[in-house]
């Protein structure tokens, strides 16, 4: 069912792309909160600094719907992160070094792409291994390590993106030796913290930026092998764009640095924990950092 959901997403997205989108910007996003927010971070940043009127096409499906949408000219920018850049994309291998990874990003992306990845915004998003924090605590589990041994009687579940990918699933399971009760069920990134407190499955993928994870008493296993690579935050932009309107690129650059893991959460958790409005939270926000 999750295979066929992408089919017309892409279609509809791809169909009729010129690559000219005149005097106005447009912006994409992956389908969770975060990438949202993002997205519309950069469109009130760029409607404030640059005077260009911004279209916003947000919960583009995921990593690959939005890589082809932004190839094919329907959206201008977008962020994506340089660890799932260099494995779901490039097909790379990766270094735990944050700024080694980002440069390989940014010289593939150039190179093969004509993509310009601007400066990370100051946040890494890892995958996170994500349970009950009641279960964490009688069990006495802080670790994906600790944690292997009691994964024959958990069911799991995860995103279609992460069982697919090369930093995903796959790699994790062979890394840790996991071996659940059953097949992983995949579901929707927005369902998986509910499917968890329900108590549908036991343990879930998820970001270490997710607001939900405090706020709903849940634990995060510590990547004790260091499995995952860096996921800072970049936008990434065309390059065709850039030329056309350059000061795209120097308010890009008044981000850069700006949003703290800290920051990211506080977001989130505004938009999901306290269902705040996604243009709200972004507001208070750049105020609080005087980038209105």
């Amino acid at each position: 069912m999750i295979r066929t959901l992408f089919i017309p997403l892409c279609c509809a997205i791809l169909v009729g792309c010129s690559g000219v989108h005149g005097n106005r910007i447009v912006i994409g996003s992956k389908n969770f909160t975060e990438q949202a927010i993002l997205g519309e971070l950069l469109a009130q940043h760029l409607e404030a600094h640059t005077h260009l009127p911004v279209e916003r096409r947000f919960y583009l499906a995921g990593t690959y719907i939005c890589h082809q949408a932004i190839l094919a000219g329907r959206i201008d920018l977008y962020v994506e992160y340089t660890g799932t850049a260099l494995g779901a994309i490039l097909k790379q291998s990766s270094s735990k070094d944050p700024l080694q990874v980002y440069e390989q990003v940014k010289r593939e992306y150039a190179q093969r792409f004509q993509l310009a990845v601007e400066k990370p915004l100051g946040f890494n998003n890892t995958f996170v291994l994500v349970m009950r924090g009641s279960d964490a605590r009688r069990l006495y589990l802080q670790t994906i390590s600790q944690a292997a041994r009691f994964a024959p009687q958990w069911r799991a579940g995860f995103g279609y993106e992460f069982m697919e990918r090369a930093d995903g699933y796959h790699g994790l399971v062979h890394t840790y030796g996991l071996g659940f009760a059953a097949t992983p069920r995949i579901m929707d990134l927005g369902l998986l913290y509910r499917a968890l407190l329900e108590k549908q499955v036991d343990i879930v993928a998820g970001n270490s930026t997710d607001g939900l994870i405090a706020a709903r008493d849940l634990a995060v296993l510590a990547d004790d092998r260091h499995y995952f690579p860096p996921y800072q935050a970049v936008p990434i932009m065309r390059e065709q764009t850039l030329t056309r309107h350059p000061e795209v690129g120097i308010a890009l650059e008044q981000l850069a640095g700006k949003i703290s893991d800290q920051d990211m959460r506080r977001m989130n958790y505004g938009v999901d924990g306290e269902h705040r409005d996604i243009q709200e939270v972004v507001r208070e926000f750049l105020r609080s950092k005087h980038l209105d």
